[in-house]
């Protein structure tokens, strides 16, 4: 049996020339960058020719792009980094009810240590309006985090708007890029970015490899001590080979942006009209304003989990929400959030395509995605027009 892989927003299949790249920094310039030996200038060379390479991609300057173990120690950085370089200044901190938990968890962490987060609200779409993020400042407001797309239901935020309104009133403003990093393009400049976090395996790089970029003059504190890498802001022997592969896969991507973008997005329109013609089934997230390969589909009267495991029968790999929380049996704190039930957030299928899909995929996905609908429907506990299920 085929198998298909729709899960490209929890990772992707690593880029054949990444592998390539990779391969001679663990056999032959296998030095630490912080020898002084040619093994060590050897690995040294790649890692600044790396951050170079990373910097393009964004519009940044190479001095302001650090690495990192992913996107969730990028995350924990930019707030616990600035939230304690800054706190002389003031302790609150907004923030948006749809982030990623390596937001959300570590916005919660810094309130047990004494900080104030604001968590906006979302529009039935997923949005963060500027207005919302300008009337929740305050004079102690030391930073707003804002996620440029989300990555369960696949919206893009406003962020150059919030960004500028950060600017206008002093506050520094990050974003997790993580589903964005390379997919849509970016310029940290333009869009008024202070800290920028993303991560390697969500664009074909390796796994346990990110980066945060930090403007110039960003003051933050580190928060892995040692022996002062990554210029005294990220402690630990640099993984060379995981960097150059990062490099490697932002060089590509900014190369192939907008020819994989038309390509995706062709594929995700197509699969989104051919399946909302099925019965009692809507789109989550903006209609437009959104991820070229996100498809984000909720199916009432059946739950997410039994069409998730139907679907891998048939050999099609997807997700019932964020692979970080795919285990639980909670409903999506992103599908409450745009006003969802609980028993409606549980009826929902995350589709994710990448460039290495093809139409026949779509095809099949769009034949089989139905029948398996339709086949638990039938065995549903849930009718249509019971009292416990509300259309919207």
């Amino acid at each position: 049996m085929k198998r298909i892989y729709f899960d490209n927003a929890a990772t992707t299949r690593t880029d054949n020339e990444v592998v390539k790249a990779m391969e001679p920094y663990f056999t032959k310039f296998y030095g630490n960058a912080s020898s002084l030996h040619t093994f060590g200038q050897e690995a040294r060379k790649a890692l600044e020719d790396s951050r170079k390479k990373a910097a393009e991609l964004i519009n940044a300057k190479p001095n302001e792009i650090y690495f990192t173990s992913g996107g969730t120690e990028s995350d924990n950085l930019a707030l616990k980094g600035v939230a304690y370089a800054n706190k002389s200044k003031g302790k609150h901190i907004i923030t948006s009810k749809i982030e990623h938990h390596a937001i959300e968890h570590t916005c919660q962490y810094l309130e047990k240590q004494g900080f104030d987060v604001t968590y906006l609200p979302v529009d039935k779409y997923g949005i963060v309006t500027p207005e919302s993020v300008k009337s929740a400042i305050r004079k102690d407001t030391i930073l707003i985090s804002i996620m440029h797309a989300n990555n369960e239901i696949g919206t893009i935020e406003p962020v150059k708007e919030i960004g500028k309104i950060a600017r206008e009133k002093g506050v520094l403003f990050h974003t997790d890029a993580v589903q964005t990093f390379g997919k849509v393009p970016i310029d940290v400049k333009d869009m008024n970015v202070d800290l920028l976090s993303s991560s390697s395996h969500k664009l074909h790089g390796p796994k346990g490899v990110g980066l945060i970029y930090i403007r110039e003059g960003v003051k933050v504190e580190q928060q892995m001590l040692g022996g002062g890498h990554e210029r005294g802001m990220r402690s630990g022997t640099e993984n060379i080979p995981g960097i150059v592969g990062f490099a490697k896969a932002c060089e590509i991507a900014k190369a192939d942006m907008e020819k994989d973008t038309k390509k995706v997005s062709a594929m995700r329109d197509r699969l989104v009209k051919e399946i909302l013609k099925t019965e009692d089934t809507y789109l989550n997230g903006h209609p437009t304003q959104r991820l070229p390969g996100n498809a984000h589909f909720r199916f009432s009267f059946i739950e997410g989990e039994s069409l998730l495991l139907r679907l891998d029968d048939k050999g099609i790999a997807a997700s019932t929400g964020s692979a970080c929380s795919s285990k639980s049996l909670e409903p999506s704190h992103v599908l409450l959030a745009i006003g969802l039930k609980a028993e409606e957030a549980h009826g929902s299928l995350r589709i994710t395509i990448e460039k290495d899909n093809t139409d026949a995929e779509i095809d099949y996905a769009i034949a089989e995605i139905p029948k398996v609908v339709a086949s638990l429907r039938e065995m549903s506990p849930f009718k249509k027009g019971d009292a416990c299920i509300q259309k919207k």
